[in-house]
């Protein structure tokens, strides 16, 4: 074996160390990206029960059974009920541009519903995660369909 092909063996050996090294790295940056998804997906679950829990204690505090948030589309006949208006509302929000304003709309009215005020129907448009939860585990009460046409 000459000196020129041992050192030819020698540096393969290197870059496959450098390589390996590389991996190991690479591993740490995978593990780590692990735990912080596993992180996220924690906090995005926790918010979701949140969420669902608030949205039941609504139904409730409406006389509705709390289940029903849990079922698409009629969860969304139910809260037409709780802010007075008629289950055909459902239709318009499948038609584009019309679904924003009968969306803020219906917000509005269930704000009034539990006897809140415009302020509050902003803060629930622009911070649902926060004011979901006020209307639902709050104090608020439910004084009827859009507070029922206070006099």
């Amino acid at each position: 074996m000459t000196t020129k092909h041992y050192f030819k063996i020698h540096s393969g050996a290197r870059a496959h160390l450098k390589k390996r090294g590389e991996i190991r790295k690479a591993l740490r940056v995978g593990k780590l990206n692990i735990i912080i998804m596993v992180i996220l997906i924690i906090f995005y679950l926790a918010i979701f029960v949140l969420l669902i829990a608030s949205l039941w204690k609504i139904f409730t505090k409406a006389n509705k059974p709390g289940w029903a948030c849990l079922i698409p589309i009629y969860n969304y006949i139910v809260m037409l009920e709780i802010i007075g208006k008629p289950w055909w509302w459902l239709l318009l929000f499948f038609i584009p541009i019309v679904n924003i304003v009968f969306g803020i709309w219906a917000t509005n009215l269930l704000s009034k519903s539990f006897g809140k005020t415009e302020g509050f129907t902003v803060g629930l448009l622009l911070f649902s995660i926060i004011f979901i939860p006020i209307l639902g585990l709050g104090s608020a009460q439910y004084v009827g369909p859009a507070g029922a046409k206070q006099d």
